[in-house]
């Protein structure tokens, strides 16, 4: 079975006021668009129109099934305004088949293995002493910590990513979605 992470460099900051999903209350929108917590990560990211980016390098990676099987897994999703902040050349060429590793890398890390909820996050940072070490299914450790609502991911090389939607879930995990791609230690 193949392992999946998306994203690439930077760190996570999730907010959860604005996007804590209450167990009985419906899955938040995501750049307008309703995700269904019936639905698989690719199947709502697919019908997520701020994702279409994510979705061609899951697609350009070979992680779809992984990421439509059984999991669980937590995806911290980067946007397409987040994949804008990469060079257009660097990730034209990040999408060539040749590059297909690094890409599957990158992603990698963006993906726990498991279905990790904002509340529970905040748990780990709490007990840990309010910087919890996230691994992920890549290899990457992000430092999850957070301030108030808002939870910051830092990656490897130090930069950060706020969650801007919390706690989407999915049939097989969750996904919160990130204003930045996280990349592994460079």
């Amino acid at each position: 079975m193949k392992t999946i992470v998306l994203g690439a460099a930077a760190a996570l900051s999730l907010t959860t006021a604005a996007a804590l999903a209450d167990a009985n209350a419906a899955n938040p929108m995501v750049g307008g668009a309703e995700m269904f917590a019936q639905k698989n990560i690719i199947e709502n990211a697919v019908n997520s129109p701020i994702h279409t980016t994510l979705v061609a390098a899951v697609t350009a990676a070979d992680l779809v099934d992984t990421l439509q099987g059984p999991g669980p897994f937590t995806v911290f999703a980067p946007t397409d305004k987040a994949f804008g902040m990469i060079s257009e050349e660097s990730l034209n060429a990040l999408l060539l088949p040749e590059n297909k590793a690094q890409l599957q890398q990158v992603l990698t890390c963006h993906v726990v293995a498991g279905d990790v909820m904002s509340d529970a996050l905040k748990g780990m940072i709490d007990a840990d002493g309010g910087s919890y070490p996230i691994t992920t299914v890549g290899g990457c450790v992000l430092q999850g910590t957070y301030s108030g609502d808002t939870f910051t991911l830092t990656d490897e090389n130090g930069r950060e990513a706020t969650v801007t939607t919390a706690d989407v879930k999915q049939s097989n995990g969750v996904i919160h979605v990130i204003d930045r791609v996280l990349l592994p230690k460079q």
